[in-house]
C-alpha cells in the first residue's frame, strides 16, 4: 500500500484556518498584506523542510528561538485568506504530546531532559505573555481524525492526481508532482455542520470520544474570523496510500452519511457507515508499524 517517494515527509494530515487580513490587528495585518503580494510564498513542503533542518544540530532544537514570518495563502470569494505557520507555538504543542508516546529511554535519546526542561521552561514564560496564543493548523500523524471530517461534505473536496517524474540530464529521472487531496469550505459552514453533527450525536447516543473531540474542535474554530476558509489537507499521507485510494477515497461523504442517519433515528445504518470509514483508516495508522 505505500509509495516510494524520494522526499522526506512525514505521514501527516492538517487542519488549517485562513482568516482574512481584517482578522489581524496591526502591525501584522500590514505584514501579511505584503507578504500575500509576494509573487511566490513557500509551501507546505517549504515549511517542513525547515523544520526538520532544526532536528539536524547536536542537540537539537526542537522549538524554533523565533516565531515564523510566513504563512500559506489563499483566496476565499476573491478575498485574501492568511494561515499563519506560527512553527514555533506549534512546536512547544508538538512537545508536550510527546509525553506518553515514548518510552522514557526513547524519549531521552530523541531530545535530552536538559532540551525538554529549556523548552517547557520558555513556553510557560512566552505563555504568560500571550494567554490568549492559538494555532492556527493542527496536525495529525499517520490518520486523518475522524471528527476532521464533519466539518466538510463531499461538494468540497479538491483531487489532484499526481504527475510523473520527467526525464532529466543524464538519464536521471526528474521530480515528478505529488497527488493532492483538500477539502476546503468557509468557516460558517463549517461551524453550521460541525453543530448538527453533535446535534445528532448527543439525541442518540450517549458522549463519547467523538462527541468530545466535535466539542474541543468547535471551540478551537469559535476563536477565527467568520469569514475564514477551513480546510482539511491530506499532506504528506499521500505517500503512505496509493492513488487508487487517494481517488476512491471519500471519507468526508462516508461521516456525513453516518451523521445522516443519526438524525433518521437509524442507528444500524450509522454505526455501518462510521464502521467503514473507521476501518478504512485504521489500515492507514497500522502502516506506522510496518517494516
Amino acid at each position: 500500500m505505500s509509495v516510494a517517494s524520494s522526499v522526506l515527509i512525514p505521514y501527516a494530515s492538517y487542519l488549517r484556518v485562513y482568516e482574512p487580513l481584517a482578522a489581524f490587528p496591526e502591525p501584522e495585518r500590514t505584514h501579511w498584506a505584503r507578504y500575500a503580494r509576494r509573487p511566490r510564498t513557500p509551501g507546505a513542503q517549504e515549511e517542513l523542510r525547515r523544520s526538520l533542518a532544526d532536528l539536524l544540530p547536536t542537540p537539537p532544537v526542537p522549538v524554533p528561538v523565533h516565531e515564523s514570518g510566513e504563512a500559506f495563502v489563499a483566496h476565499l470569494d476573491g478575498v485574501v485568506v492568511i494561515c499563519p505557520w506560527r512553527t514555533r507555538l506549534r512546536g512547544w504543542l508538538a512537545l508536550q504530546e510527546l509525553d506518553g508516546q515514548f518510552p522514557e529511554p526513547v524519549l531521552d535519546a530523541m531530545l535530552p531532559p536538559v532540551v525538554r526542561l529549556q523548552v517547557a521552561g520558555d513556553y510557560e514564560r512566552w505563555l504568560s505573555r500571550n494567554p490568549d496564543a492559538r494555532p492556527w493548523i493542527r496536525t495529525a500523524v499517520w490518520h486523518v481524525p475522524l471528527r476532521w471530517f464533519a466539518l466538510f461534505g463531499d461538494e468540497d473536496r479538491e483531487y489532484e492526481p499526481g504527475a510523473p517524474g520527467v526525464p532529466g540530464g543524464e538519464g536521471a529521472a526528474g521530480p515528478g508532482r505529488a497527488p493532492v487531496l483538500r477539502y476546503r469550505t468557509t468557516m460558517a459552514q463549517a461551524r453550521r455542520r460541525l453543530a448538527r453533527a453533535l446535534r445528532a450525536l448527543r439525541e442518540s447516543i450517549d458522549d463519547g470520544p467523538m462527541t468530545e473531540g466535535l466539542i474541543e474542535v468547535g471551540r478551537w474554530l469559535e476563536e477565527f474570523h467568520p469569514r475564514a476558509l477551513v480546510e482539511l489537507d491530506f499532506g504528506g499521507l499521500v505517500h503512505a496510500v496509493t492513488e487508487e485510494w487517494l481517488a476512491e477515497d471519500r471519507s468526508a461523504a462516508q461521516m456525513a452519511e453516518g451523521i445522516a442517519a443519526l438524525r433518521a433515528g437509524d442507528g444500524e445504518a450509522a454505526s455501518d457507515a462510521y464502521g467503514r470509514l473507521a476501518e478504512r483508516w485504521r489500515t492507514v495508522r497500522e502502516l506506522r508499524f510496518a517494516n
